[in-house]
């Protein structure tokens, strides 16, 4: 496991996921936490002191997942583009399996929530921003992203492609293959990414 928490808060974020994914900020109360764990409310409060502190530890744990499976990709890929699809195709696979974490990734609701909150916000997308920045700026040197749009603005087009993605997907009560989603998107944003040929 990614961070310093035990097997039964893991289970416990997984399900504070699921109630925000389903009913949003104001559904996740620790009574309905411990509804759906089957336990006394006491019994969660015995790992988290607040609502606050579940949440945290749910986006502190996903900007660690991230950052470790983003860190796996780059090391076996070298060439920019395969190791932006690949990192594509890393997201994708994760979300599929796990779509109670995607609240996070558009915090519908959480942003306004409180400071610690948004300082982990935050960190998931500075996770995805140290990856992607260098990755893209890297891939325009070498002539295979287009140079006439400023790297920064490429990365922007590129997570926020992804994000309105995963935001539909949730949307859509996760009806649709999100896999299948993923791979014509990504086609589509290297027709934008890539140089134009003469």
């Amino acid at each position: 496991m990614t961070t310093n928490i035990s097997n039964r808060q893991f289970e416990l974020i997984e399900a504070a996921g699921k109630i925000l994914s389903e009913a949003g900020v104001s559904g996740l109360t620790i009574k309905n936490l411990a509804k759906q764990m089957g336990f006394a409310e006491s019994a969660v409060y015995r790992h988290f002191d607040s609502k606050e502190a579940i949440i945290v530890a749910m986006l502190n744990y996903l900007a660690e997942n991230i950052e470790e499976r983003l860190n796996q990709v780059v090391a076996i890929n070298k060439n920019p583009s395969e190791t932006l699809e690949a990192i594509f195709q890393n997201h994708l696979s994760f979300f599929s399996k796990n779509p109670h974490f995607v609240v996070a990734v558009f915090s519908d609701g959480l942003m306004e929530a409180s400071q610690s909150i948004n300082a982990a916000i935050l960190r998931i997308m500075q996770v995805n921003v140290n990856y992607l920045l260098p990755l893209v700026y890297e891939g325009q040197q070498q002539g295979q992203f287009t140079p006439t749009i400023p790297a920064e603005d490429l990365m922007h087009i590129i997570m926020g492609s992804f994000r309105l993605l995963m935001f539909k997907w949730r949307s859509a009560g996760f009806g649709f293959d999100i896999s299948l989603k993923g791979q014509q998107l990504m086609s589509n944003l290297f027709k934008i990414i890539q140089p134009c040929k003469n």
